[in-house]
């Protein structure tokens, strides 16, 4: 046994670069489970300023001196931030007020529209069964209302933590860019002096990574919009929302729209019924699911992500336990971390053993 995980420690953790490694993934793990929610303005400020990085360097290869780019690239991000946060949020906002303060009404019309539906189908379902759910369904939004009010009553800390993080995390992205190169160079001073593994991760995960997220944003711009324009063609109540709640969904593969097809369904049905209307519905976000899997993510992700199916499910419910709800929200670029980290590390050191 002794033979076994000696030869195992020789072949996978004698390099010091792959211990290296190790620390850094152990310690990250550490820190993030421990001080996770202390440092989320700076892990916030941090990625967004990462990802507004390659437009400095654009710029800067258009010979615009960096302080300049990073003052452009820093108002315009802001301007955009401005524009969320006093037209689309309230705009959302208010549509989820509506649709919570009319869940009784929403209730009163789902009972017809089920009730209508065992007309049409009674070998389906029987009254008695139908009759259970209905008492089930009232007793889940009576505690739902109660939920509500506590939630109302206590997230007050909440709010003033979030106004705190749109005041810090602005101050945090600017300096992130003035100063990241900076940073940089400290980081790496901690890393061994030959680190040709390393920097060979680094950089393949720079490339996947920043790639996918700038598509996904792409992606979900595009598909919120289209979507939104097209619920609001149709005259579907909440078009804004329901929009922008698919287009969020997309950032988490096969389960995102999977879980933001229910409300569509159901808010559909209560507002049309079984008619002509709620098909069309239907036939319409069916088309922009299609059109966005077969014709938007191709073109967007094409060779930047090279992951199962199996493989994405599982990193979300492996992500999603260890880091709860932004563990799901980042599962593809950690698992692509891991799969870079794993098809880089190296093995049996003969330089240095």
């Amino acid at each position: 046994m002794n033979k076994v995980l000696s030869t195992w420690f020789r072949r996978y953790l004698s390099h010091p670069e792959a211990v290296a490694l190790l620390i850094i993934f152990i310690t990250t793990i550490i820190i993030f489970k421990t001080m996770g929610q202390v440092l989320t303005p700076i892990i916030f400020g941090a990625i967004i300023a990462y990802l507004l990085s390659g437009v400095v360097q654009k710029l800067q290869r258009w010979h615009c001196p960096r302080l300049l780019a990073v003052s452009l690239v820093f108002s315009l991000f802001m301007v955009l931030l401005l524009l969320t946060c006093l037209w689309l949020l309230p705009l959302l906002w208010d549509e989820m007020v509506n649709l919570v303060t009319e869940i009784p009404a929403v209730f009163n019309n789902a009972q017809v529209s089920v009730f209508k539906l065992h007309e049409m189908f009674p070998e389906l379902i029987s009254i008695k069964q139908l009759q259970q759910g209905v008492l089930q369904i009232t007793t889940y939004l009576a505690n739902f209302g109660k939920e509500v009010v506590t939630f109302s009553l206590t997230s007050l800390f909440g709010i003033v933590t979030m106004g705190v993080y749109l005041v810090l995390v602005p101050f945090l992205i600017f300096f992130f860019l003035r100063d990241g190169r900076d940073i940089m160079k400290w980081f790496i001073n901690f890393l061994p002096a030959k680190r040709h593994m390393l920097e060979g991760v680094w950089y393949e995960l720079h490339e996947k990574i920043h790639s996918y997220i700038q598509g996904k944003i792409i992606e979900v711009t595009i598909v919120s919009v289209v979507t939104m324009i097209a619920f609001g063609v149709l005259g579907l109540r909440y078009a804004v929302l329901l929009g922008a709640l698919v287009g969020i969904s997309v950032v988490i593969p096969y389960v995102g729209i999977v879980v933001v097809t229910a409300p569509i369904v159901v808010i559909g049905l209560i507002q049309w019924g079984w008619s002509e209307h709620f098909f069309y519905l239907m036939l319409v976000y069916a088309i922009i699911i299609v059109l966005d899997a077969n014709v938007l993510v191709p073109l967007l992700f094409s060779e930047v992500m090279n992951l199962h199916p199996l493989a994405i499910i599982l990193s979300v419910l492996f992500f999603g336990n260890i880091f709860g709800f932004w563990g799901v929200f980042f599962a593809i670029p950690l698992m692509t971390l891991v799969s870079v980290v794993v098809k880089s590390w190296p093995k049996e050191n003969k330089e240095y053993g």
